[in-house]
């Protein structure tokens, strides 16, 4: 471990800090423990828990739109039968996770990170942290942010009209409360996303009737909720054996797809039209409330587990609705249309409000970091900035298939730089020829209405996004390391 003072804080010292401590956060903990068995590190939670996403999110049927084969991590099996799996028992896999391997003893809760600032001359990362007690104050030699990248304070609501006139209650997914009461009642979610697509059939179970009230349509598929080749390999084989195959399995098949649509949209798109109308038949209109007016993959593709949506929306006991809202009323909703919809709750699953780099204010000798200015390496790190790698997923596959590549990358990175006493590394792009694009290339509401706040990618590698697993198993886990671009140095240790 390492023990030295430094002149920018009297306070703690590791090696690595790491912020948040969920499913990414307790990842990387595991990776340094194993790769850098030497390395110091501290986790620092701003909650009071682990498990970051799958604790905030409380709402009823809250689960994962991603199979446990490969949002589970690489070196912890998935050993349930579920493939797609309930918020609860990936929140205990998690908590499970950082109990096993020891993790747990290095969170520090209720500790928000607010402020780093790099010191060259140091080599040294200042961190300023709230905690009950007031600010304390961290440095560390290197800045790991697996802190997600959704603001955990408040979901986003459009501003809707006559919202203070309407008498029954008004909810946020993000803020779903256990006295969020449903039963016998008329509920309107608001929304057509992941979390619409979740709630809906999960509150038709005691609600009076559930309406499913969007502006336009999503890609909407089902999946059995277990894999049957799955439950299969482990009844045979070791958990471990098993777990690797179906990982690879489902990478591959998700690959396929994904490319596949981006090759020939058209016929994709009319591929999951056909297996719509094949399930719905003639309860609704699947050209009117289930055909987007984009692309498969442009945005994601909402999973539902053994169709029960569709089951909901069959039974009568939920309805799509595709209209624009014109004001709230004291009964309800009424409509661009003119139609009304009479509710007790309205539920607004309207998205996410999106941060960049942990909502952190970050200066690299005393220049405060404009993200937006600042272009993304490798999918992890970000020109002109120090010692600093973020984790962050896959918009086309599981969250967990690039944050485990990335734990693995930073730490080679800082094996190598201690292998040949580098202290500081940093990511330059000195090629004219290299073109600034969006980080992201979707176009879902959220994503759109906070991509200018977030960094670019470069037209090449290694500052373009490939969105492909393989690829980046090759250049994460293999790539020399010194590849030209990181540029390092060693300021004189003090």
């Amino acid at each position: 471990m390492t023990t030295r003072t430094s002149p920018l804080s009297t306070g703690e010292h590791v090696d690595v800090l790491v912020v948040g401590a969920g499913l990414s956060g307790i990842g990387a903990g595991y990776h340094l423990q194993r790769h850098c068995p030497k390395k110091s590190y501290a986790i620092l939670e701003g909650r009071d828990c682990i498990g970051g996403t799958w604790d905030l999110f409380r709402y009823p049927g809250i689960r994962s739109d991603s199979d446990m084969y490969t949002l589970g991590y690489s070196f912890r099996p998935w050993r349930e039968a579920k493939s797609i799996a309930d918020g609860s028992s990936i929140l205990n896999y998690v908590r499970d996770t950082a109990r096993d391997f020891g993790i747990d003893r290095k969170i520090r809760f209720n500790h928000r990170v607010t402020r780093a600032s790099w010191s060259s001359r140091e080599a040294l990362w200042a961190v300023e942290v709230e905690t009950p007690s007031g600010t304390a104050r961290f440095t560390c030699n290197f800045l790991f942010l697996c802190s997600g990248y959704y603001s955990y304070e408040s979901g986003y609501t459009p501003e809707f009209q006559g919202t203070e006139r309407f008498q029954g209650r008004i909810v946020h997914p993000q803020k779903w409360t256990e006295d969020v009461d449903y039963a016998g009642k008329r509920v309107v979610v608001i929304g057509s996303g992941a979390t619409a697509v979740t709630l809906v059939p999960e509150l038709a179970k005691q609600a009076a009737h559930v309406t499913m009230l969007q502006r336009s349509p999503t890609y909407i598929v089902a999946r059995p909720e277990e894999d049957p080749v799955a439950n299969w390999l482990r009844r045979y084989f070791p958990a471990k054996f098993a777990y690797g195959v179906t990982r690879w399995k489902n990478v591959l098949l998700g690959m396929w797809f994904f490319n596949l649509c981006r090759r020939k949209p058209e016929q994709m798109k009319q591929y999951l039209l056909h297996l719509l109308r094949k399930e719905l038949g003639e309860h609704c209109d699947v050209e009117r409330d289930f055909t987007p007016r984009y692309n498969p993959w442009e945005q994601r593709l909402c999973l539902v587990p053994n169709g029960d949506l569709f089951q909901a929306l069959k039974q009568g006991k939920a309805s799509v609705v595709t209209d624009h809202i014109e004001t709230f009323t004291e009964q309800g909703l009424k409509l661009r249309s003119g139609a009304e919809l009479a509710a007790d709750l309205i539920v607004t699953a309207t998205g996410l409000n999106l941060q960049v780099l942990g909502n952190l204010a970050l200066s690299v000798d005393g220049r405060p970091v404009e993200p937006a200015r600042t272009m993304n390496y490798k999918g992890m790190m970000y020109s002109d900035v120090p010692n600093l790698a973020t984790a962050f997923g896959y918009t086309n596959a599981s969250w967990t298939l690039k944050c485990d590549l990335t734990c693995e990358y930073v730490c080679r990175l800082l094996n190598y730089m201690d292998k040949h006493g580098h202290r500081q590394c940093t990511p330059r792009n000195e090629d004219p020829s290299i073109t600034a694009t969006p980080w992201i290339d979707f176009t879902s509401g959220y994503v759109q209405r906070s991509i200018d706040r977030f960094p670019s990618q470069g037209s090449k590698a290694p500052w373009r996004l490939h969105q492909n697993y393989a690829l980046d198993l090759v250049n994460l886990r293999f790539a020399a390391i010194n590849d030209g671009v990181l540029r390092f140095s060693s300021p004189d240790a003090r």
